[in-house]
């Protein structure tokens, strides 16, 4: 009992590492990074009981690999701690999500935007594309949160439905949309590891992923209208919604969303600072401001400060992951194992699309055997090391984006598929097999714009 009382502080320790690390990153000292490679050893210690199962044998996998990487490079064993510090910044940015997400909650932007569910329409047809854009815009923001509320919303409105219907709208509705607004949110932390592993810049990227993004939406919106007008759909919710309401909720959060990343960019140029890390500073100053302009600064702090300790005591799986993967991916640079890679890769060198489809075809099928799309990366990381000597960066990071974020539809042990299936009561598998063709296509399309960047 007492034990489980401490991981209730856990939030105290991990944030102890995390505060260190920013306050490193200004002054670069070898020494800290060294006190806090020490303090990640012991944040993976700590954390390895609390993992699920799962991510115990991806850890496990990446450590046992990289160890016996880091045997044959001859370095000294005192270097190991500061070969897990890498991967610090992706955990900071992670423990600073739920501020953003609190702020809108307590604006109370998601129940106004789910409002528009209610809005009448003569079939299911008129209404997917509605419900797509519903769970996309709330996702920028919202992340996780976002499918479930609409999920919710969408299986109160749809219960005079057949169940099958109601569950094949609900599934590929708000997992697509969730899926087209992490492809792009400076608040994905896909999307950062994607930066963070081919190191582009977030402003160069982002054209592209908005037009991926918007292809994809109205080829699936055309699908969706097609595939669904046959139902009819008579809502027994009536609401009396105030569009101009609506219409200026909406504005409210397109111009902050305009303005968190214009700072995010002006600042990181200003001070010369990396996307993911300037992201992380301006969170919560952020998220406590735009509190303050809404008179909502009491409800912010509340659902704030719960969400962030709940979360941050929940970080096991992060913190093994990450913290082994940077040993992994550390141990194995400038070894024989890249050599190794590099040989079949240079086969293809002047196919390049055979990559793409490989790399997304290969998140796909780890996906559904339950590997998280970090890991995959991590799995393809010294793949994606010797793709930089002579490929685009940009073109490398567009496909491994598309391919993490597709992989959200039809990752089987997912947690957003397993959050829509326990939602509805369908099987997992049927929500993979119904967003399967999505997926493929997404990436495809990924890809496609990938090709001709290079």
């Amino acid at each position: 009992m007492r034990i489980n009382g401490i991981y209730n502080y856990l939030y105290i320790f991990y944030s102890a590492v995390f505060l260190l690390h920013i306050f490193n990153i200004f002054i670069e000292s070898e020494r800290l990074n060294f006190i806090i490679g020490i303090l990640a050893v012991i944040m993976l210690i700590v954390s390895f009981k609390r993992a699920s199962s799962l991510f115990k044998t991806l850890g496990s996998a990446f450590i046992g690999i990289g160890a016996l990487a880091f045997l044959t490079t001859g370095q000294p064993i005192s270097t190991i701690p500061e070969l897990l510090t890498s991967n610090m910044s992706l955990l900071t940015l992670l423990t600073m999500l739920p501020w953003m997400n609190s702020v809108v909650r307590s604006g109370r932007f998601d129940r106004t935007l789910n409002n528009l569910l209610n809005v009448n329409a003569s079939d299911l047809g008129k209404l997917y594309p509605r419900s797509s854009i519903t769970t996309l815009t709330l996702a920028a923001f919202l992340n996780l949160s976002a499918a479930s509320i609409s999920q919710d919303v969408l299986k109160n409105n749809l219960s005079q439905l057949n169940k099958k219907v109601r569950d094949s709208f609900i599934g590929t509705a708000t997992l697509r949309g969730y899926s087209l607004a992490l492809i792009w949110s400076p608040l994905e932390i896909l999307l950062a590891v994607s930066i963070f592993t081919t190191g582009v810049d977030y402003v160069s990227l982002l054209p592209w992923l908005l037009l991926i993004a918007f292809l994809t939406f109205v080829l699936d919106s055309v699908w969706g209208r097609f595939h669904y007008k046959k139902y009819t759909y008579d809502n027994a919710v009536k609401v009396n919604l105030d569009m101009m309401k609506l219409m200026k909720k909406m504005l409210h959060l397109l111009a902050a969303l305009v303005l968190f990343l214009t700072t995010v960019i002006v600042l990181g140029n200003l001070l010369g600072l990396d996307f993911i890390f300037t992201v992380t500073i301006l969170i919560f100053p952020f998220a406590l401001v735009w509190s303050i302009i809404m008179n909502r600064l009491r409800s912010f702090w509340t659902i704030g400060w719960k969400t962030w300790k709940q979360s941050t005591n929940s970080m096991q799986n992060f913190v093994v992951l990450f913290l082994s993967l940077a040993f992994f991916a550390n141990s194995i640079d400038g070894t024989s194992f890249l050599d190794f890679i590099q040989r079949p890769l240079l086969f293809f060198s002047d196919y390049p699309m055979i990559i793409f489809i490989f790399i997304q075809l290969t998140f796909i099928f780890l996906s559904m055997f339950g590997v998280h799309p970090i890991a995959t990366i991590g799995i393809l990381t010294g793949m994606i090391t010797t793709l930089l000597e002579y490929m685009n960066p940009i073109s490398l990071a567009i496909v491994l984006t598309t391919s993490a974020v597709a992989t959200l539809t039809v990752g089987s042990y997912g947690l957003v598929v397993q959050l829509t299936s326990i939602n509805t009561g369908q099987n997992p598998y049927r929500l993979t097999l119904n967003n399967l063709p999505y997926a493929l296509v997404f990436g495809a399309i990924g890809s496609t714009v990938a090709y001709f960047l290079l």
